[in-house]
């Protein structure tokens, strides 16, 4: 089982990354690559890694979906007392990593992080198909529960609470931004010799592109 686990491996030959492709700005690098992912109808294409991590630097990764970028940074929403929103409160600060396999790419974005307006939060949330609304109400996410009943009982209880059919926003749910310091883009090349091209903030607001060894 070790030895077949080892011999996986793919050469990577789509696609290069070179310096004088890329735009001046991370964020219209990301669109750039952004739209050729949802062109290329890439299965779950917003879904990505986010890394959090304690204080004292333990770290957590799991995938949640991007819902919205801009030169501010990419958006993703979750309970706010979760495991996620509890380490983000003590340390604000996260990574982000988008792998599309199809195009032999990856994005990676390191950030402070913080909470969205309340406006934007529960513009987003009354966007949100009905059950997803109460669901957002019915989990007490990341809580040790004893069984799958709690949920189903919470579920019954919001139905009722909200039988008139307005939800509103629960004040523990919503939405955080990541506002990049660095994003990497990364394409596959032959014999893992990959590109990587690193953009970081500047004091005064510029990126700095560097390429980074494979």
């Amino acid at each position: 089982m070790k030895k077949d686990i080892a011999g996986i491996r793919k050469d990577y030959q789509l696609k290069s990354l070179l310096e004088q492709d890329l735009a001046s700005n991370p964020f219209k690098q990301f669109s750039k690559w952004w739209e050729e992912a949802v062109e290329s109808e890439i299965l779950e294409v917003n879904a990505m890694t986010l890394a959090t991590a304690t204080p004292s630097g333990m770290p957590n990764a799991r995938i949640v979906l991007l819902k919205s970028f801009s030169d501010e940074g990419f958006v993703f929403f979750t309970n706010y007392n979760s495991k996620k929103g509890n380490e983000l409160l003590e340390n604000p600060h996260a990574a982000l990593v988008f792998f599309w396999k199809e195009l032999e790419r990856q994005v990676r974005i390191t950030g402070r992080v913080e909470k969205i307006s309340n406006q934007d939060s529960d513009e987003y949330f009354q966007s949100r198909p009905v059950g997803s609304r109460i669901g957002a109400w019915a989990s007490p996410q990341s809580k040790v529960i004893v069984s799958r009943d709690v949920i189903e009982k919470n579920i019954l209880a919001a139905e009722e609470k909200f039988a008139s059919g307005v939800i509103d926003r629960p004040l523990h749910w919503g939405g955080y931004v990541v506002m990049p310091t660095v994003i990497e883009f990364w394409q596959g090349r032959l014999n893992r010799l990959h590109d990587r091209l690193q953009y970081s903030l500047q004091q005064d607001g510029s990126w700095k592109i560097e390429r980074l060894a494979p």
